[in-house]
């Protein structure tokens, strides 16, 4: 079993939660496919990262990134920064040799994401993008029940990202609220977790018709550098433009016929972290809620007819990954978790030589579908989706 090394760039809100990954995926997935060892972690200043490096378990720290992705120790570069440094970060890591994983989305426009896959594909690293919710074991579970055909062929696909932690206006004016570091706003932050699982789940897009909304056109300027996520609340003193999108409504058509919407939102009182997907198919249907994410509800056309109806499965050690985690069925299921198997997965597919989905070409065409869901807007029509060049 091989070390490791990891570089890691941020130490904030996903800092946090790549660095539990790392500690505790050996914990739960042994023996592991390698050891992460949390070697150098880099923050914007020098007081930052030394901080991080003590509270997450980092043998060293520094301010400047560059010097992580130049060690010739680093083997994995990880990427938890503002979307706006994710492309020079990846691109200096891929021709420096070292494994990426980044945070998603993989970057704010569909040009800087096509470079970082092109930097990726010519390295031949490792590369991914960590979209953690599909990882959770009833959301594999949904995707397993679909390859083996328990619910046919399928007809539709809903989700929803519903979120209400910017919903007041007086919430500050983070970093995801600014285009220039952001890209987009709901649609690039939380949309893009109900694209992924829909492509997962259901497959390509091929055409989509969108509704971009923005509902709070300034917000008051955010006091020091952390990213506050609506935890404080702003002042009487100045306001700055907010020049990306609040909400994002999509109807979509699958390459493969189905049909389906997403809607996706910051400004939803009362919905905290509601991601949402239920899927029909000519044989049943399948419903997940990410707040009750032990649990898959599932109605199939073959049960008798003075029975049917949705009935819950609690995911538990016979589903997906779930041998590697707890010994009773509903006994919790948390970010962490989903965070700790991206890891599992990640570091397996460096010690087998293989790849990981999703990788670079996942989150480059997820950024062309953006694209179109911008262009849609904009347009007020049905819009194709542009294959990736790969």
């Amino acid at each position: 079993m091989q070390n490791l090394n990891v570089g890691l760039i941020g130490g904030g809100f996903m800092g946090k939660a790549h660095s539990l990954a790392y500690a505790a995926m050996p914990m739960f997935f042994w023996p592991a496919p390698a050891m992460p060892v949390r070697k150098t972690i880099a923050e914007a200043t020098d007081q930052l990262a030394a901080e991080a490096a003590r509270r997450f378990g980092f043998e060293q720290s520094t301010s400047d990134w560059r010097s992580v992705v130049e060690d010739p120790e680093i083997d994995v570069v990880d990427i938890a920064t503002p979307n706006h440094l994710h492309a020079e970060i990846a691109i200096a890591a891929a021709k420096a040799g070292k494994h990426i994983i980044s945070e998603k989305p993989l970057a704010r426009t569909s040009q800087e994401a096509k470079a970082m896959y092109e930097a990726v594909k010519e390295a031949g690293v490792v590369h991914a993008v960590a979209f953690n919710y599909r990882r959770t074991p009833a959301v594999a579970l949904a995707k397993k029940y679909i390859e083996e055909g328990a619910i046919g062929r399928i007809l539709n696909f809903r989700g929803t990202y519903l979120q209400d932690w910017s919903a007041d206006p007086n919430s500050p004016l983070s970093w995801r609220f600014q285009k220039s570091i952001a890209g987009s706003g709901a649609l690039g932050d939380i949309a893009t977790h109900v694209i992924d699982m829909a492509r997962y789940l259901v497959g390509d897009f091929s055409q989509v018709n969108s509704i971009l909304s923005t509902w709070i056109p300034e917000r008051p300027l955010q006091a020091g550098g952390a990213d506050a996520l609506g935890t404080v609340r702003g002042s009487d003193g100045p306001r700055g433009d907010v020049d990306v999108d609040d909400e994002v409504m999509t109807m979509i058509r699958f390459s493969n016929g189905a049909v389906g919407s997403i809607e996706a939102t910051r400004n939803a009182y009362g919905r905290n972290n509601f991601i949402t997907f239920e899927i029909h198919g000519s044989e049943g249907s399948i419903v997940f809620n990410y707040e009750r994410r032990d649990e898959l509800q599932v109605c199939f056309a073959s049960d008798q007819g003075d029975r049917r109806g949705f009935r819950t499965i609690y995911t538990g050690p016979v589903h997906p990954y779930g041998a590697a985690l707890w010994p009773i069925p509903a006994l919790g299921i948390g970010y962490g978790e989903t965070k700790i198997i991206e890891a599992h997965d990640f570091f397996t597919a460096i010690a087998e030589g293989g790849t990981v989905s999703p990788n670079f070409a996942d989150g480059y065409q997820i950024a062309l579908i953006d694209d179109a869901i911008v262009q849609s807007a904009e347009s007020d029509a049905w819009v194709d989706v542009q294959p990736a060049e790969l």
